[in-house]
């Protein structure tokens, strides 16, 4: 997939504020749109580009997910109808004194109409009807957290238009629940022949008996006993990647206290960084005291314990 620099694309660096962002799409928008560049094919791929840089760099969340993953990564998160999901093009334009792509252009007699293409409000913009791209499917995959933290190879099986279809996936570490991989052409037939839509593979982590989880981050608990938490200890703490790492508990340790391992956590796609493993502590209080070990607590405080 070819990478994409929103911010070079709208000529503005990455620290530009929104301000920024909105007054560059204008100028870029003004110049580029089917209405003033008419025929230019070049004018109106130029005008999706700069189109589609807006529609990521004016939301604060895919902004921030495009400065944390870059094109790459966005890419692979971010379908075409992703992007321009809440991106009002109309209302947009029009405010520029434009006419939206895919709408009619406002001017007087009702301009010209721009075809849908799938998944984003850009088409074909010449007369003629672009071709309809099929449906998208969503896969849901079950994934255990090793197969997370390892990456692993799976079969899946999907409804593919009137049949059934078998499909070898290679799944990346890193996709947690909720992240999604895009394969090409999966989708449902697009009528009158148009493209396929898209296959996207949707990751559910399955429960893990030792381990939690929150993101990236793994959570997992151990117990102590009252003496090991006023005397402190040093515990053995089994990782994901079934290692063990040496933990010491400091003397006096309050009980839930939570303590960080980083980076022993979940893989980020596509990265070397990883989640951070918290250890939280529980101190078990005991419920019944032998005579002898209630004769030391009551010496015990008396010394002023």
């Amino acid at each position: 997939m070819a990478e994409t620099d929103y911010y070079k694309a709208l000529g503005v660096n990455k620290t530009a504020t929104d301000d920024e962002i909105k007054k560059a799409y204008r100028k870029l928008a003004m110049k580029y749109h089917p209405d003033h560049a008419k025929g230019d094919k070049a004018a109106e791929e130029k005008f999706k580009q700069v189109s589609e840089a807006y529609a990521v760099l004016s939301d604060k969340e895919k902004r921030q997910q495009y400065d944390t993953f870059g094109s790459s990564g966005f890419q692979q998160r971010y379908s075409q109808e992703d992007i321009f999901k809440g991106f009002d093009m109309e209302d947009i334009l029009r405010g520029f004194g434009l006419g939206g792509a895919g709408f009619s252009a406002g001017r007087k007699g009702g301009g010209r109409k721009f075809s849908f293409g799938g998944g984003s409000p850009f088409g074909n913009f010449s007369g003629q009807e672009a071709p309809i791209k099929g449906s998208d499917l969503v896969y849901e995959l079950p994934l255990t957290l090793q197969e997370v933290v390892l990456g692993a190879s799976k079969q899946v099986s999907f409804q593919h238009g009137p049949q059934s279809e078998n499909l070898t996936v290679k799944i990346p570490k890193g996709l947690i629940s909720g992240k999604k991989l895009r394969i090409s052409g999966k989708g449902e037939s697009g009528p009158y022949g148009g493209p396929a839509g898209d296959l996207y593979i949707k990751a559910k982590i399955l429960d893990d008996p030792m381990f939690d989880v929150k993101g990236h981050d793994l959570y997992i608990k151990c117990s102590i006993k009252l003496t090991e938490a006023i005397l402190g200890i040093t515990l053995a703490i089994p990782t994901i990647d079934g290692k063990e790492l040496s933990l010491k508990i400091p003397a006096g340790v309050k009980h839930k206290t939570q303590m960080r391992l980083a980076s022993n956590g979940l893989p980020y796609m596509n990265e070397e960084t990883r989640g951070d493993l918290y250890v939280q502590i529980d101190v078990q209080m005991p419920k019944h005291l032998s005579k002898e070990q209630k004769k030391l607590v009551e010496q015990l405080a008396e010394t002023g314990l």
